[in-house]
């Protein structure tokens, strides 16, 4: 099978309605690293709703990291990118805020505090202001008051493997690669002290 045959046959796989890929892989960073590709080029062409999931369900950390300009979240267990989604970022005016959050709430069922008991099934907090993940509406660009949205079948996967203390980054970068970016996980604090320490010892 050529290449583009290959590219087609996986993305007919992955990207039917609601797309779930559940792997049965091993741990090592052979694998990894193919999963991990599988995935990257999964989520370049993902449409609005849509999602893969290929997570070996490992005892790793798992790493949201929310992509404003994507419109993506990428998940990651240890370094590894195991799952990625289309999602609905805050709209003008009620923009998700960059920003590297614990997770500090999580509700299976949750209705919202601020706008009119609207349904967020799925809820993980990530400020005690109103920004949450959540499965909610999910159309592929901007639309939300703040929250990010998510496929809810993606939503339900994503709560089932997360913890309170789990880390989220929501960034204004754009994602790649097929491993986690210890950048990102940088406050701007930290990466001012990390770029002082480089210049003073000439690297």
């Amino acid at each position: 099978m050529d290449t583009v045959e290959r590219r087609k046959h996986m993305k007919s796989g992955w990207l039917a309605i609601g797309a779930c890929i559940t792997m049965a892989i091993g741990t090592s960073p052979a694998m990894a690293a193919d999963t991990g590709a599988m995935v990257e080029e999964a989520a370049a062409t993902l449409e609005p709703n849509r999602y893969v999931w290929v997570d070996p369900g490992t005892s790793d950390p798992v790493t949201v990291v929310v992509s404003i300009p994507q419109q993506r979240a990428f998940v990651y267990r240890g370094e590894a990118l195991v799952a990625a989604s289309s999602v609905s970022t805050g709209r003008d005016g009620n923009e998700t805020p960059i920003g590297i959050y614990p997770i500090l709430q999580k509700n299976e069922v949750h209705k919202s505090n601020l706008y009119n008991d609207a349904p967020m099934p799925f809820m993980q907090r990530l400020t005690w202001d109103g920004i949450a993940l959540h499965a909610g509406r999910n159309p592929g660009f901007p639309d939300s008051h703040g929250c990010v949205r998510l496929p809810g079948s993606f939503a339900k996967k994503l709560f089932a493997v997360t913890d309170l203390g789990s880390t989220v980054v929501v960034t204004d970068q754009y994602v790649e690669g097929r491993t986690l970016d210890p950048t990102l996980l940088l406050t701007d604090t930290m990466q001012a002290n990390s770029d002082r320490l480089a210049a003073v010892m000439g690297y």
